[in-house]
């Protein structure tokens, strides 16, 4: 789990002032510690933290939850204010909703929704990275959160191999233009975040790869392949983190590795992905 105060190191600056209409479960800032939440019923947010030898307080309003992925359209996005100006109000209390992995803070608004801040290490150097900063990412939501189904099994008999789909509200969530290196281009475009413990890497969780859910149904596939003149990273368990949709929060999943090849399961597993992969040019069954 993240530490409870985390040392302001290689930062990126954050520019003083408003933001219209920012990207994501929102990136607020990186390395922060002393984090505390306010929110009110009118849609706002008051986010303080300490970072790079001084104190912020940013003001967070105007979205809630997440659109389906609609190409063309608008996904939801914060307006944030760096200096906290306009902020009216506010409190705090007792969060009653769904577990969420690397939460700093969460409240309930008087309104019945949901704020939470959560910080985790997204980019990590890929086959065997350690380390990275600790962004800070703030999430305002009501109703279900985005679901990150993963299924492990094998491919050519040998390598770990994991399958799945990222949804909300019972839809794919998925992106319309990313680079051929797989980093999205557009508000509705995620990233999947695969983590490994115990593997060849080295010890503790090491960043084995990222890649792109894909439309219609938000679906995924990753080989544990030997890359280069890298090791494989078979671990003794699995870890994937993902951005919520929108302003929705983060979420995770987490499995054992299964251990030796089983030809039943391995059968089982190819007949789901058959259907599931059903006309993808990315996941082959192998």
């Amino acid at each position: 789990m993240r530490p409870a105060v985390c040392i302001a190191l290689a930062a990126a600056a954050v520019v003083a002032g408003t933001v219209e209409n920012a990207a994501a479960s929102e990136l607020i800032d990186r390395n922060a510690s002393r984090v505390s939440l306010r929110v009110n019923g009118s849609g706002h947010a008051l986010l303080t933290y300490a970072t790079r030898g001084g104190v912020r307080r940013v003001h967070a309003w105007g979205a809630i939850n997440a659109r389906p992925s609609t190409y063309g359209a608008q996904q939801a996005s914060f307006r944030l204010h760096y200096r906290g100006k306009g902020f009216r109000g506010g409190t705090c209390l007792p969060y009653d909703g769904p577990a969420l992995a690397w939460l700093l803070r969460a409240c309930k608004a008087p309104d019945g929704s949901y704020w939470a801040v959560q910080s985790w290490q997204r980019l990590k150097p890929n086959f065997g990275g350690l380390r990275a900063a600790w962004e800070l990412r703030l999430s305002h939501w009501s109703g279900p959160v985005a679901q990150l189904s993963i299924r492990l099994d094998w491919s050519y008999r040998r390598f770990d191999h994991l399958y799945g789909t990222y949804t909300y509200a019972g839809k794919g969530v998925f992106g319309f233009r990313s680079t051929s290196s797989g980093s999205p281009l557009d508000r509705y475009g995620r990233n999947i975040y695969v983590d490994t413990l115990g593997s060849r890497y080295g010890g503790g969780w090491r960043r084995e790869n990222s890649f792109l859910s894909h439309r219609p149904n938000g679906r995924f596939c990753y080989g544990f392949y030997p890359h280069g003149n890298r090791p494989h990273g078979r671990g003794t368990r699995y870890r994937a983190t993902v951005i919520g949709p929108g302003v929705t929060p983060d979420v995770t999943w987490e499995a054992p590795a299964l251990g030796a090849f089983d030809a039943a399961l391995e059968q089982a597993a190819n007949a789901e992905q058959r259907r599931l992969f059903a006309g993808s040019r990315v996941c082959k069954v192998r």
